[in-house]
């Protein structure tokens, strides 16, 4: 009889295994009801008619390639002025706490209302400096954000550096409504 009895020890433990089962069950469930919905929300009734989606509102990225800098920037003008945006060069540094704290400010959307309509063609300092400087686009100070002329090349109307911290992103954003108002 003593074989057949368990100790409270293994009692608890099939009773965790058990309830890990169990809830690994109820969480299998839930992801697929949800994704059930999901498939039945996109199907379109007949006859409907689907609409593009809204562009994004609000401050977009553009990489810049390793193009000339002028031909990069002359695209994104090109691009812009059809879709009724604004265009500005953006030179930062993955080192650059402001810069970070801008793109980071940008991606959570804070931006938005601020920058609806805003196009940066995004360059990085240390991989692009050269190709920049000659394009027109030097600094001492990043971030740079500069008014490219229509050709591509910089205007010298810009904007250099911001202060590290929280304040950051504030500390830029009138100086760059100051700069888009030029």
């Amino acid at each position: 009889m003593r074989a057949s009895m368990q100790t409270p020890r293994t009692l608890v433990t099939r009773m965790h295994c058990a309830v890990g089962v169990l809830l690994a069950l109820l969480t299998m469930a839930a992801l697929s009801s949800c994704r059930m919905q999901e498939d039945v929300s996109d199907k379109k009734s007949p006859g409907s008619v689907s609409s593009p989606p809204s562009p994004k509102s609000g401050p977009r990225f553009v990489k810049g390639s390793a193009e000339e800098v002028a031909g990069v920037v002359r695209r994104e003008l090109d691009s812009a002025k059809r879709e009724g945006r604004e265009v500005l060069v953006y030179v930062g540094a993955t080192w650059c706490e402001p810069c970070q704290r801008f793109h980071e400010s940008a991606a959570r959307g804070e931006l938005d209302d601020a920058f609806p309509r805003l196009t940066l063609v995004e360059f990085d300092l240390d991989r692009d400096g050269d190709r920049l400087r000659a394009a027109g686009y030097g600094s001492q100070f990043i971030p740079l954000f500069a008014l490219p002329s229509a050709d591509g090349r910089g205007t010298g109307r810009q904007i250099e550096g911001s202060i590290k911290g929280q304040g950051a992103v504030a500390e830029i954003t009138p100086r760059l409504r100051g700069l888009l108002a030029r």
